[in-house]
C-alpha cells in the first residue's frame, strides 16, 4: 500500500482486506453445522472499525511485511475480538442485547449457540495463523503463536474480563484500574501491533520495545476513550447499549477521574504515544495516525 494514500483511503482499504479476508476464512454458513456457521458468520462480518487490524496492518507496513501476511494476522486477531465481544455480551456477562447496531448473537440465536461461536472463532483464530505462512521463518511464526496465546488467556484478555466481573460495585484505584484494562482491552491491541511486526523483517530490540510501549499505551489510551464514549454518545452511534456501565455500577476512567480529566488523560496519553513513535520516523505515520483517530473518534 503506497505511503501516498491519505489516512482515511488507507483506512477503508485495509478494513475492506480485512472484511474480505474474514468472509473467505470464516466457514460458508452452508456447511454443516449450518446454524452455527452461520451464527459465526453473523458475530464476525458487517460490523466494526477493524482497529485491530488496523494497527496490526500499520506496524505490518513499517516492518516491510505482505498484505497477505498481514490479512492473515489481521483475521487472527479480529476473530479473537469477535469471540469475546459474543462471550461479553451473555446473561452471564454483561448481559447486553446489542452490538454494532443488531442483536446480539444470543439474542438472535440463542446462548448455547453464541457459547459455541465464541469457541469457534477462537480456535480459527489459531487456525489463521498457522495454516498459511505468516512470518519469514518457523520460529518466529511459533513465537507469533504464543503472542496471541498469552493475549487471549488469563494471563490476558480473559484475566481482565475476570477482574472486570470481579470489580462491579467497587472503587478502584487508577493504578487497579490500568492494571485490569492493560489485561482486558490492552493485551490484544498489544498483540496486534507485535503480530504486525513480526510478520514482516526482523527488527532490532529497540525498535520493537518501541513499538510494544506504543501499543501499551494505546491499548489503554482506546480504553479511555471507550469510557468517554459510554459516558457522552448515545446508543445509536455507539452501536451497542449507551450507558451500560455507568447503570452496571462498573469502574471506569469517567466515573474515577470524571469527564474532563478522563479527557485529559487521553491527550496526554497520545502525545505519549506520538512521542514514542518519533524517533522511527516517517515510517511509523500510520501507527500516529491511528492513535489520533482512536482518540478523536470521541472529541
Amino acid at each position: 500500500m503506497s505511503t501516498t494514500q491519505s489516512f482515511k483511503e488507507w483506512m477503508l482499504q485495509v478494513q475492506q482486506r480485512t472484511e474480505v479476508a474474514l468472509d473467505t476464512l470464516l466457514p460458508a454458513s452452508a456447511i454443516a453445522p449450518q446454524r452455527l456457521h452461520e451464527a459465526m458468520r453473523y458475530a464476525v462480518l458487517g460490523g466494526g472499525k477493524r482497529v485491530r487490524p488496523l494497527l496490526a496492518h500499520a506496524a505490518g507496513e513499517f516492518a516491510g511485511a505482505s498484505a497477505e501476511r498481514l490479512d492473515r494476522v489481521s483475521c487472527a486477531v479480529e476473530l479473537i475480538h469477535a469471540y469475546s465481544l459474543v462471550h461479553d455480551d451473555m446473561p452471564c456477562m454483561d448481559n447486553d442485547v446489542l452490538r454494532r447496531g443488531k442483536p446480539t448473537v444470543h439474542v438472535e440465536y440463542d446462548e448455547a449457540t453464541a457459547l459455541l461461536v465464541g469457541d469457534a472463532l477462537q480456535t480459527l483464530a489459531f487456525q489463521s495463523l498457522t495454516d498459511a505462512e505468516t512470518a519469514d521463518t518457523p520460529q518466529t511464526q511459533l513465537k507469533m503463536l504464543g503472542l496471541l496465546a498469552t493475549a487471549s488467556g488469563s494471563r490476558g484478555m480473559a484475566g481482565g474480563q475476570a477482574i472486570d466481573l470481579a470489580a462491579v460495585g467497587k472503587q478502584l484505584s487508577r493504578e487497579e484500574l490500568e492494571f485490569m484494562h492493560i489485561h482486558k482491552t490492552g493485551a490484544l491491541i498489544r498483540a496486534a501491533v507485535l503480530l504486525g511486526a513480526h510478520a514482516g523483517r526482523s527488527l532490532d530490540d529497540a525498535t520493537l520495545e518501541r513499538l510494544d510501549h506504543y501499543a501499551k499505551v494505546v491499548g489503554l489510551l482506546f480504553q479511555v476513550v471507550d469510557d468517554i464514549l459510554d459516558a457522552e454518545a448515545d446508543t445509536a452511534t455507539l452501536g451497542k447499549t449507551a450507558g451500560k456501565d455507568a447503570d452496571n455500577d462498573k469502574p471506569t476512567y469517567v466515573s474515577l477521574l470524571g469527564l474532563a480529566d478522563a479527557k485529559r488523560l487521553a491527550e496526554d496519553m497520545l502525545a505519549d504515544a506520538r512521542a514514542t513513535l518519533s524517533p522511527l520516523g516517517a515510517a511509523a505515520a500510520r501507527l500516529e495516525s491511528l492513535a489520533d483517530y482512536i482518540v478523536h473518534r470521541a472529541f
